[in-house]
C-alpha cells in the first residue's frame, strides 16, 4: 500500500443539487489542506454520473453535499468503477440521506428522536398536521435545511407544506422540540467536542448556515458547548448511537436538539458528507479536540483506506 505522500487524490465537488456552491467551497479547502501532504490533490467538478476521474487517482475524496454525493449514487458509481473513496459506503449513505428511513432505524435501535409522521401530499387540499402544532415540516431527501419549516400556526402550516411539497410528495412532519441546537462530529471511533449552534434569528436554515452564499442571516458557534459534563456525555453518547445505528463508516456529523424542558437530547439526522471548509462545524469540533484541518483531512483518507 502506498504511503500518504504518494497518493493521488481527486477531490470530488459540486454536484447537481442545491448545495453545489457549499460543496465547491469545501473542496477548495480540502485541496489546499492536502497540498504538500499527498503527491497531488486535484479538484474535480462533478455535475452528474458522467464525470471523469484523472488517470492514476488512488482515492476520491468526496465532498459533494446532498443530491448525488451524499445519497449513495456517487458511492455506487465509484464502486462500479473500482475507485476507492472517502466516507460512508453506498448503503449507509442511502439510509442516512433519507430522513424517513433513518428515523425508522433510530426508532428500531432506541435512539432518542422527535415523534413524527409521514404525510403524502400531491397538491390540492392540505390536511391538518398529523402531529398537531407546533411542528416541523421536512422534505426527506434534501440537505442544508432546504425546504424545512418550523410551524406554529395554521397559516404557516399551509405555506410550509406547499413549499416543502416542491421537493417531495412525501413529507416528514415532526413534533417541534425547543432547545439548544447542537452538532456532534464522529471520526472513526472518536466522538468530538459538541458544537452549540446559535442562529442570530429564526432557526438554523440555509441563510443562517451560509450567510456568505445567501447574503442574509448569520449564526454564532460555541465549541466546546457550555454544557455540564453529565449533559455533554449524554449528548455525545446519543450521537454515537445514532452514527452506529445507521452503520456509517469513517465519519459523520450528528445534529441534535437538547430539549430545554426535559434536558433530553433528540437526534434529528446524521450527515455523512458534512461541510469541510475550514470554518465548517466538523473542522471546528476537530480543532477543539486538537486536530487541525489538514490532519483531519488526512485522517479521513487513512480511515477510508484502512490505513494502519
Amino acid at each position: 500500500m502506498k504511503e500518504l505522500d504518494e497518493l493521488q487524490v481527486a477531490v470530488l465537488a459540486g454536484g447537481p443539487g442545491s448545495e453545489r456552491e457549499v460543496s465547491l467551497a469545501s473542496a477548495k479547502g480540502v485541496v489546499d489542506a492536502l497540498d504538500g501532504r499527498v503527491k497531488e490533490a486535484v479538484l474535480v467538478d462533478v455535475a452528474g454520473p458522467g464525470f471523469e476521474i484523472p488517470e492514476g487517482t488512488d482515492v476520491a475524496f468526496n465532498v459533494i453535499h446532498g443530491t448525488f454525493g451524499e445519497d449513495g449514487c456517487l458511492q455506487a458509481e465509484l464502486e462500479e468503477r473500482g475507485i476507492p473513496y472517502t466516507g460512508a459506503r453506498k448503503q449507509s449513505s442511502e439510509i442516512a440521506f433519507d430522513k424517513v428511513r433513518s428515523k425508522k432505524q433510530f426508532l428500531a435501535d432506541g435512539v432518542s428522536t422527535p415523534k413524527s409522521e409521514v404525510m403524502i401530499w400531491e397538491g390540492g387540499d392540505i390536511p391538518p398536521s398529523p402531529v398537531g402544532l407546533p411542528c416541523v415540516v421536512k422534505p426527506p431527501r434534501e440537505g442544508s435545511s432546504v425546504g424545512v419549516h418550523l410551524v406554529d400556526t395554521d397559516q404557516e402550516w399551509t405555506a410550509a407544506v406547499e413549499d416543502a411539497g416542491r421537493f417531495s410528495k412525501d413529507l416528514l412532519v415532526e413534533e417541534l422540540v425547543r432547545g439548544k441546537e447542537l452538532t456532534v462530529g464522529v471520526v472513526g471511533d472518536e466522538v468530538l467536542p459538541i458544537v452549540h449552534i446559535q442562529p442570530r434569528s429564526g432557526f438554523y436554515d440555509i441563510s443562517n448556515k451560509y450567510p456568505w452564499m445567501t447574503g442574509e442571516g448569520g449564526t454564532d458557534y460555541f465549541c466546546p458547548a457550555d454544557l455540564s459534563p453529565e449533559v455533554t456525555k449524554r449528548v455525545q453518547d446519543e450521537a454515537l448511537r445514532a452514527h452506529q445505528s445507521l452503520g456509517i463508516e469513517v465519519y459523520s456529523r450528528v445534529d441534535v436538539l437538547l430539549d430545554e424542558a426535559s434536558g433530553t437530547p433528540f437526534v434529528l439526522e446524521v450527515n455523512t458528507i458534512p461541510g469541510m471548509t475550514e470554518s465548517s462545524l466538523l473542522p471546528k469540533a476537530a480543532a477543539a479536540a486538537g486536530i487541525d484541518y489538514p490532519t483531519l483531512c488526512l485522517k479521513i483518507i487513512k480511515l477510508s483506506l484502512n490505513f494502519g
